[in-house]
């Protein structure tokens, strides 16, 4: 993978990290935490899902499985070193399955999924 790729898939994975990080900032503000948790559960695997859909169409540079890990990688490191260390100074927010672990695993399901029907559906229109 050339440098250009690597950068165009990460910068696909910051823009799926922003919204996220976004929806918890205004859901914090105009909610409660636990609302604001469970509306980012909803939104993560929703904005990742869009985010693939794009890519995939767009790019297309890695496979879903290789694709999938790397967003979830991605989110995860950011979460940890940006959020959790430098932000919070903690790394409580780990100890939340609604908070991290479910949106974790939503994202790489929903980035997952689209890249096996994009696949599927490459493969059809070839044949």
């Amino acid at each position: 993978m050339t440098t250009k790729k690597l950068i165009v898939l990460l910068l696909h994975a910051f823009a799926g990290w922003l919204l996220c990080a976004a929806t918890m900032g205004i859901g914090m503000a105009l909610t409660t935490m636990e609302m604001a948790l469970l509306i980012h559960a909803v939104a993560a695997p929703i904005f990742f899902g869009s985010i693939s859909l794009v890519y995939y169409s767009k790019f297309n540079y890695t496979g879903p499985l290789a694709t999938a890990t790397i967003f979830v990688g991605f989110v995860m490191i950011v979460d940890f070193f940006l959020v959790g260390l430098l932000i919070n100074r903690s790394l409580a927010m780990f100890a939340s399955v609604l908070g991290t672990w479910i949106p974790f695993a939503l994202i790489f399901a929903s980035t997952l999924l689209v890249g096996l029907q994009n696949k599927k559906q490459r493969k059809a229109s070839v044949q």
